[in-house]
Parts: structure tokens; sequence; C-alpha cells
């Protein structure tokens, strides 16, 4: 799988570029619905905020509309043509949730992905068994249908293989993350194991970040985040937040200024990666030295005492907003 444009990306992208021309043009969304004979009053908005993917046919009308140029038209429709590209390896995994589609989107593309993970391991680093417990354990999986929605998380992980042309790719992982209550001990112990061996690899920095650590001005993440840079320098940098509900992305200068910033404090507070790389073996060995043999947790049946519930009981939303850490 080589580097290719981000469909979500371009769609913003492209939402914005048509965004300036109608501006130029001097026409509102309103107008332009009625000119093109559009039946949906919010179909420009949709198309502008990069909520829907754009049919060519309609971009061109719009490139006709605002009398675009040549350039301008070759430009944009080259951006809808990739904005539409949903990858064959996506559409083999129909379980994929549309929040882990929206990861997968974004990583495609990508010259440079940097993550945070407070509680949960990000996708990318993730072992199947590790994926399968946490799908578990989240309340939101179709249990139904779990090994696939397990496989479709382990070929987002394909990334990071160097035979892929990966991206630089670096994460800074509580160590809460690696507490028993998150999967069983062998579990974990095969989880770190992975990392151990993904640390060593050139492209991928990994750092552990203890749970007494002091982060800048005694400042505390309010959730974890993924940030990604692009191939094509002219598409926008963006910020991925997890939420409970829905996660955020954002694409804004302020918003990615913010989460540098706040990445910077986390990587300086964290321990380096030959000593992360060193815990992760070491915390490992210490699992599989009082690990007991577990359950398969595909096989797991609710009110199993050994294991997650297959249908763990739904969670509330905290009434705190969580879309982005105040720095």
């Amino acid at each position: 799988m080589s580097r290719s444009a981000s469909p979500v990306v371009r769609r913003r992208r492209l939402g914005a570029e048509l965004r300036r021309l109608r501006e130029a043009a001097g026409l509102t969304g309103d107008q332009v619905v009625e000119m093109i004979g559009w039946a949906s009053s919010s179909k420009v908005s949709r198309i502008e905020n990069g909520r829907s993917r754009a049919d060519l046919g309609d971009v061109l009308d719009l490139l006709d509309l605002y009398g675009a140029s040549d350039d301008q038209r070759d430009q944009l429709v080259a951006i809808a043509r990739d904005a539409g590209n949903t990858r064959g390896w996506m559409r083999a995994y129909p379980a994929m949730t549309p929040q882990q589609r929206t990861y997968a989107e974004l990583e495609v593309g990508c010259s440079v992905i940097r993550e945070y993970g407070q509680q949960i391991l990000p996708g990318l680093l993730q072992t199947p068994d590790y994926a399968r417990w946490r799908i578990l354990g989240s309340g939101d999986s179709r249990t139904d249908d779990l090994e696939s929605e397990v496989a479709a998380r382990e070929a987002r992980t394909h990334l990071l293989r160097p035979e892929n042309e990966p991206p630089q790719y670096e994460a800074i992982l509580e160590e809460s993350a690696f507490s028993t209550r998150v999967a069983p001990a062998a579990v974990l112990a095969e989880q770190l194991e992975h990392l151990a061996a993904l640390a060593a690899m050139p492209h991928v920095i990994l750092r552990m970040l203890p749970s007494d650590a002091r982060i800048g001005n005694w400042y505390i993440p309010a959730t974890s985040f993924s940030m990604y840079q692009f191939t094509d320098p002219d598409d926008p940098g963006t910020v991925a937040v997890e939420a409970l509900a829905r996660d955020h992305v954002l694409s804004d200068d302020s918003s990615l200024e913010e989460y540098l910033r706040a990445f910077g404090w986390l990587r300086e507070a964290a321990r380096s990666p030959e000593e992360s790389q060193h815990w992760f073996a070491q915390t490992a060995a210490a699992l599989r030295a009082t690990a007991t043999p577990t359950p398969d947790s595909s096989s797991v049946t609710d009110g199993d005492p050994a294991g997650p519930p297959a249908v763990p009981p739904a969670q509330r939303e905290s009434s705190e907003s969580r879309t982005a850490p105040r720095v």
C-alpha cells in the first residue's frame, strides 16, 4: 500500500477551495442552489464543509458557475477524484465503524503521524488480540461480526510496515494503557512485545509517559488525539480529537498550533525512545511470568467471569466538553 491522497483531507480541501471561488464570485449558497437547480438547499454547505463526497458532475457545475480558470479547473477536478476514492482495502472490510474509517482515511497519504494515547493504544499500534478485547469492552461493537471488525483494524496497521512506504510515526503512550484493566496479562504482554519490535524500526518513535510524570506547567490532557501531515504540502495539517460519541477533525491553524504545543509538553515529560523500548520489553517479561491462561476473547460469552461480556453495558457520555485540551 503506497502513499496516496487522503480522501477525507481532499474533501475538506476541495470544499475550502470551492468556498473561496464562490465568495470571489460574490454568490451566496442559496443563490448557487437556485442557479444550478439543486433540490437540496444544504448541498453547497455540505460540500464546502467536507461532510459529503461531491459528485464530479456537481463540481464541474460549480466551476462553470464560478468562472474558474483552466488551471483551477484541472487542479480541483483532480482533488475531487481523490476525494471520492475509497480504497479497495477499506471496501473489503464492511465491519469497519464510521469512526475507524475516518482514521483510516486520514492515515492514507500521510508523511508524518503523531499520536497521544491516553487510556487505549492508538489503532495503528494494536495487535489483533488487544483490538479484539478493546472492541468487546467498548460497548460499541457489532459482536456478530467481531472478527471482521478486528481484521479491519489490523488492516490499518499495515501502514507502518517498511514495505509500504510508511510515514514517520511518533506516539506517546500513557502507562495506564498497559493496566490489566485494559486486557488480560497475556494479551498485554504480547502487545508490549509488539511495541518493542515496532520501536526498533527507523521510522517509528514510541515514548512511554509514566503515571507520575509532570507535564509542562501541571498540564493534564483532556483526551487522546492524533495529528497528521500529508505528502502533498497543500493538503492542510489535521488533528483528530477522540470523544465518546463522535470524534472531532480540525484543520484550522490555531487548533494545529495548540495540539503541537501540547504534544511537545507530553514529549518532554515522557521517557526517551530507548528507555521506553526497554520498558516495553521488561514489562512484557514481567507480565509473562505472572500471566495465567486466558480464554480466546472471540469465544467469550456473556456472563463468563474470565473475560469481558459479549455486550458490555452502555456508556454514558459526559456532560463536559471533550473536544479539545485547554493549554
